[in-house]
């Protein structure tokens, strides 16, 4: 049985993951985190009877790995945590800066996974999208669209930022031109352009799709997730996996032999 502690756990992404944790086996959730001055700290959890401490650190030897969809100053405060008392961590957190995914790539010394993306299906995703580039780019024009609820932080997401980071990987040698946003009179779409486009609004848990538009023909790759449990279920996939891995830093594609 896999020892979990849940961060964020009042969070949307913490409740998900505790409903789905609790109906299976094999893991027992041990602990339960959230910021402090939250209003449920303190109180007891409805599903797992734990109270909900604001200190990880005061539990963190009681668990083999810590699931952590927080936000990125707590996450980085917990991936240290994890490296202090040799634990596994999967990280589930968007909105890193530069400086955070440094420190996260220089974790090697303990067991991380780390994916914008924990859902099993966006994952199969990221390899399409690869795969794709791979025989398209130079004919076909490439565009990001993602689309999240209202009450999503940071734009574009996580995950757009990874199919971005995919696609240009696939061609280092080339300068592609990241565009965020057009207006006005911009003039044509330059053949190096590379652009990815939010929507937000209303309870969309998350799509994305990637256009790959040619002249007479254009190839559409879509996720769409309905549920937070998708990245639940993904989340606690990595945790069973990552409990038996020798210390480094992976992500869902390690995670899924992709």
């Amino acid at each position: 049985m896999v020892r979990l502690i849940i961060t964020g756990a009042a969070g949307k992404m913490g409740k998900a993951i505790i409903g789905v944790a609790g109906q299976d086996r094999g893991f027992e959730i041990t602990g339960l985190t959230e910021r402090k001055g939250h209003p449920l700290v303190g109180k007891q959890d409805p599903l797992t009877h734990l109270v909900i401490r604001d200190d990880l650190e005061e539990i963190i030897d009681n668990c083999d790995v810590v699931i952590d969809f927080t936000e990125p100053k707590s996450s980085i405060a917990h991936l240290k945590l994890a490296r202090a008392h040799k634990k596994a961590i999967v990280i589930g957190t968007t909105g890193f800066t530069d400086d955070d995914l440094a420190q996260i790539k220089d974790a090697g010394d303990t067991r991380v996974v780390f994916s914008p993306n924990m859902s099993m299906g966006m994952n199969l995703m990221f390899d399409l999208v690869e795969r794709a580039t791979r025989i398209l780019k130079d004919n076909f024009d490439i565009e990001i669209l993602e689309m999240h609820h209202k009450w999503k932080k940071d734009a574009p997401s996580g995950t757009a930022l990874k199919i971005k980071d995919i696609i240009e990987q696939t061609d280092k040698d080339k300068t592609w031109e990241e565009i965020y946003g057009r207006q006005g009179v911009i003039g044509e779409r330059k053949k190096d352009e590379l652009a990815v486009l939010a929507l937000r609004g209303g309870d969309i848990v998350g799509e994305h799709t990637v256009f790959f538009a040619g002249i007479g023909e254009r190839v559409e790759i879509t996720h769409r997730a309905y549920s937070r449990e998708n990245f639940a279920r993904g989340a606690l996939i990595a945790a069973r996996w990552l409990v038996n891995q020798e210390n480094g830093i992976y992500s869902m594609k390690d995670v899924l032999g992709l």
